[in-house]
């Protein structure tokens, strides 16, 4: 896993499958998604690597409940006490034992799916010991007030995380941006790619100025504009 400094509140933690971001408030610190199987030692070991502690993290937001932005968040919640949020509509897959609706890939779809889990590791995620279940409009305690922004399409209960008072937008999967050339674009791997389409305009509307999403190098600056070049396509 790599560790990279974005901003001076802000780290990215990359797996070999998506990524997950670490922002700081003072001596508390938010983890927002937390990685495939496996990744709840390496995000601990990560945050020590910063001079803190992983008690430290009061708070784990889940984007939402795909495998890749959850698998790690059981470890991380035992080894933290790290409360676990995510929106009503995912929460119960995030909790286990139920199995969450799956995507409707498009044909050009199947072989990069097919690559993406032959990197993901095998087995079943340890679920967290509870998930407070948060819903659109709400304001989480960090970053001066994190607003909960639903955006369904890639799962029901797809959120985003929007910091007005710092200009920083968390995307989840409804935002990605190419590993070729970093054009943003829509999320892939939907369930309803009308709806996506429906939410990445919402998220190109709100004038965030940085950019994070669960797969692809972030924008570090004029993401607003970005956001609205791909609600377009």
């Amino acid at each position: 896993m790599d560790v990279i400094e974005l901003l001076p509140r802000l780290h990215l933690l990359r797996f070999p499958v998506g990524q997950a971001y670490l922002w700081q408030d003072g001596e508390e610190l938010t983890l927002v998604d937390a990685g495939p199987i496996g990744s709840g030692a390496l995000i601990a070991d990560a945050v020590r690597g910063l001079g803190r502690t992983p008690e430290d993290v009061r708070r784990l937001v889940l984007t939402h409940f795909h495998e890749d932005h959850v698998g790690g968040a059981g470890e991380f919640a035992a080894a933290s006490g790290a409360e676990v949020l995510a929106h009503r509509l995912d929460a119960p897959f995030v909790r286990g034992g139920l199995p969450g609706p799956p995507p409707r890939f498009e044909a050009w779809e199947l072989p990069v799916h097919a690559e993406v889990s032959r990197l993901l590791p095998e087995g079943t995620p340890l679920p967290p010991p509870s998930v407070t279940e948060v819903a659109d409009g709400e304001v989480l305690g960090f970053g001066g007030g994190a607003t909960v922004v639903h955006v369904p399409g890639h799962t029901d209960g797809s959120i985003a995380l929007f910091l007005p008072a710092e200009g920083v937008l968390f995307t989840g999967d409804t935002v990605a941006s190419s590993p070729a050339d970093g054009t943003v674009m829509p999320g892939v791997f939907n369930p309803d790619g009308d709806q996506l389409r429906d939410s990445v305009r919402r998220l190109a509307g709100l004038g965030a100025d940085v950019a994070c999403f669960g797969h692809g190098a972030p924008v570090l600056r004029g993401a607003s504009a970005e956001l609205r070049e791909a609600a377009a396509k």
